[in-house]
């Protein structure tokens, strides 16, 4: 197995270090403050293919593995964790499921506008009694025969992007005799009447990121925009969700990196005693957990990419090492962050500084 980037990798992650340092990185505390969510940004993303980074250019994407959108979605959650989560979402559960689940006419309506970032897109299972359970799940989708439409009513929850898509990949009980079986996969365009974001939820973080309810009151889609057939969404939102796995422990990689290398260079700068505290012993120590940590969740996350990859010649599964390298990712994420404020002391705590955010 050979670790060594290919120079089509380095490319990308480059070329996306340097649109985050240029672009986001100086807007990023502010954005995060107001809560404003970046279209010019996200735009800019879109434009540079960001948001459809493994889709066949033919349907409006770039083309690239799985490695080299792991590459990018550190490079831009490193600068910003809200504009990683956004980009995340678009690729991995949305751009994916349709690629993976579309028919040609919803690839071309719905996945070349997505994956070309001219749409924003969003993903919507959770309700506020069904997370984990979405057996439980309420919001239902009737079939009306006489206009060969879904009739949609029911409340759903925690959507990123929510109030901010074009275009949402919806789950939705069609029979609710069966169960889990009974769920079904929709693509809501979000200018037809009876859709509404509702709440938007006062996040403690990534609050550029917009996550809110999506409240749906009679809203009548046409039957043609059902992913796949009914009773199939449960296993489509299980598969999606792999990729959506390792798009988080990318992001967090980012966020994990951004933090360490902070509280590196503070460690330079900060003098007590009289010298610089990465002098301390205690100090290089934590620096070098915080680095061992994510260079471990690197490769973790690597794996993961690497067994997505082949799965689209094996048809295998890849859910272990997608929730290994998420789980291990994030919980490195929380540590290095919550060592990098210790690092900075007091004015870790202080939104002068970057590691509070």
């Amino acid at each position: 197995m050979d670790l060594q980037l290919t120079e089509e990798h380095k490319l990308i992650r480059d070329m996306a270090r340097d649109f985050a340092q240029k672009e986001i990185a100086p807007i990023a505390a502010e954005i995060d403050e107001e809560g404003r969510f970046p279209s010019e940004t996200v735009k800019k993303m879109g434009e540079l293919g960001f948001m459809g980074i493994e889709i066949p250019e033919e349907y409006g994407g770039t083309g690239m593995d799985t490695l080299s959108y792991v590459l990018a979605m550190i490079e831009i959650s490193k600068a910003c964790a809200s504009h990683g989560v956004i980009m995340s979402v678009n690729n991995s559960l949305v751009c994916h499921g349709l690629y993976r689940f579309g028919n040609e006419r919803q690839k071309q309506a719905f996945l070349v506008p997505l994956a070309s970032g001219e749409k924003l897109g969003a993903y919507s299972l959770t309700e506020p009694q069904a997370g984990s359970d979405p057996a439980n799940m309420r919001c239902t989708a009737e079939y009306d025969p006489e206009t060969d439409e879904y009739v949609i009513n029911g409340l759903k929850a925690w959507v990123t992007s929510g109030p901010n898509a074009d275009y949402i990949i919806l789950f939705a009980v069609t029979d609710r005799s069966k169960g889990r079986h009974g769920i079904s996969a929709f693509v809501v365009d979000t200018t037809l009447p009876g859709f509404s974001p509702g709440k938007v939820e006062p996040k403690l973080g990534i609050r550029a990121s917009h996550t809110s309810e999506l409240i749906f009151e009679n809203y009548r889609l046409p039957a043609w925009h059902r992913l796949g057939e009914e009773g199939q969404g449960f296993k489509i939102a299980l598969s999606i969700l792999d990729v959506g796995r390792i798009g988080i422990a990318s992001q967090a990689i980012g966020i994990a990196e951004a933090a360490f290398e902070a509280a590196r260079d503070y460690a330079k700068e900060r003098e007590q005693f009289g010298q610089p505290i990465a002098n301390f012993q205690a100090i290089q120590w934590m620096l070098a957990d915080m680095k061992t940590r994510i260079e471990a969740a690197r490769l973790l996350t690597y794996q993961a990419a690497l067994a997505k990859e082949a799965a689209k010649e094996t048809g295998a599964r890849y859910t272990l090492p997608a929730a290994m390298a998420k789980l291990f990712a994030s919980e490195t994420a929380m540590w290095v962050t919550t060592k990098a404020v210790q690092i900075f002391g007091g004015n870790g705590y202080s939104k002068e500084y970057p590691v509070e955010r």
